[in-house]
């Protein structure tokens, strides 16, 4: 049973944040492209980063500040540029950001990280981001109607904001954790394609927040797929500024365990959003590996099958095509016997270990497909190792709004 409930709220829902979302012209008019998240005290940070060898100034920042000291105080974010491959000048305008933030704020210029997301290779139109930061500033509060702006103004391809919030109970005290993240294309977790950014007013311990916030991008973030492509400014940040009055949580508090799991529900249920919204998605699939040989096994044909072109294209066309899913699995890398491999869409079995499903099986699975949602399950026959991956189909809308990004 689970110990923590779903708050219809978002990164402002934790005690001490407000956050704002406005409009600097960043890139394009009228629209939302600058947020502010601002605690009232510094907080715990920690943070989870992409494994691109090619890193967005911001990443590198970021990095750099929660190294030095594992404290932040607020994060500024731009939409319409990523601020990546643009050399020294980059990081230059991504401290000025920072910089421009905490002279608003009154506070430590080492206390403000950065984001950036949108197009790669462009330098930051610096004085427009800080007039719209400075723009925030003013426009901070806390509530629904904050929640709002802040998560709009972070979105690119998104068609609609994602946020979630969650409340457990540690030490007698109600704790409270709010998140919000963007994210549609482009997104090949490791860790995670997208920017993302949970607050919570429970009193953790620095490096354990780090652990936990990890383990919580694995179970959430990381099993998350839209296109296999992952991202330079990939970015899961957690401020914890500790006003729930709890005891604070390390790995020995009797009660980490709770908390750790309602990082995980944040994170999970932010990163679900990613996939619902991915662009041009039309459905929602869960890829589930069990007996694999090992567990990196089946995570190794999990990633093969939600990320093949060719097992997506058949799941928009409502295709039940389970010989594109086994040769996934087969060149996925791990140990795989096609005379033990069964595969089901939803319950329904349509290889079984040599066997194929009779024709009027194979018209029960394209019905299902029918759903928004549905379920692939590959039994590999071989040890215990198991896997589950939060994916999508490509469809038309996918290739027109990737053709046409720049332009």
């Amino acid at each position: 049973m689970e110990q923590w409930t779903f708050l219809n709220g978002g990164i402002t829902s934790a005690k001490g944040f407000r956050a704002a979302g406005v409009e600097a012209g960043v890139k394009y008019a009228n629209r939302r492209d600058v947020a502010l998240i601002a605690a009232d005290v510094p907080c715990v940070a920690a943070g989870v980063f992409t494994t691109n060898l090619v890193a967005a100034a911001p990443v590198v920042v970021d990095r750099a500040k929660l190294a030095a000291c594992a404290q932040a105080q607020a994060i500024a974010v731009n939409t319409g540029c990523a601020n990546a491959c643009t050399g020294e000048q980059g990081l230059i305008d991504a401290q000025a950001v920072a910089k421009a933030a905490a002279q608003a704020l009154g506070i430590d210029a080492s206390l403000v990280l950065v984001s950036s997301t949108g197009v790669i290779g462009a330098l930051l139109p610096t004085e427009r981001v800080i007039a719209g930061v400075e723009r925030a500033v003013q426009a901070l509060a806390s509530g629904a109607e904050a929640d709002e702006a802040a998560s709009c103004a972070i979105m690119t391809t998104d068609t609609r904001p994602k946020r979630a919030a969650v409340q457990c109970v540690i030490d007698g005290k109600v704790v409270t954790l709010g998140g919000m993240c963007k994210g549609a294309g482009m997104i090949e977790p490791k860790m995670a394609t997208m920017l993302a950014y949970v607050t919570t007013d429970a009193a953790v311990e620095p490096a354990w927040l780090q652990q936990a916030l990890k383990q919580a991008a694995d179970v959430s973030f990381n099993r998350v797929v839209v296109d296999g492509d992952e991202s330079t400014n990939d970015t899961l940040v957690c401020l914890a500024n500790g006003l729930a009055g709890n005891r604070t949580l390390s790995a020995s508090h009797p009660e980490a365990a709770v908390f750790l799991e309602a990082l995980k529900a944040v994170c999970t249920a932010l990163a679900k959003q990613i996939v619902m919204d991915g662009e041009g998605v039309s459905k929602f699939v869960t890829v589930r590996v069990t007996g694999a040989r090992t567990q990196e096994d089946a995570h190794l044909v999990a990633r093969a099958i939600a990320r093949s072109p060719l097992v997506k294209t058949s799941w928009f066309g409502k295709d039940p095509n389970w010989g594109r899913v086994i040769c996934a699995a087969g060149y996925s890398g791990a140990e795989v016997d096609e005379r033990r491999v069964r595969i089901l869409y939803g319950g329904i079995c349509a290889y079984d270990c040599g066997h194929v499903a009779a024709e009027e099986t194979l018209a029960e699975m394209q019905r299902l497909m029918r759903e928004r949602a549905f379920d692939v399950t590959v039994e590999l026959g071989l040890g215990s190792g198991e896997e589950t991956i939060y994916t999508c189909d490509f469809t038309f809308d996918y290739v027109k709004i990737n053709a046409e990004y720049t332009t």
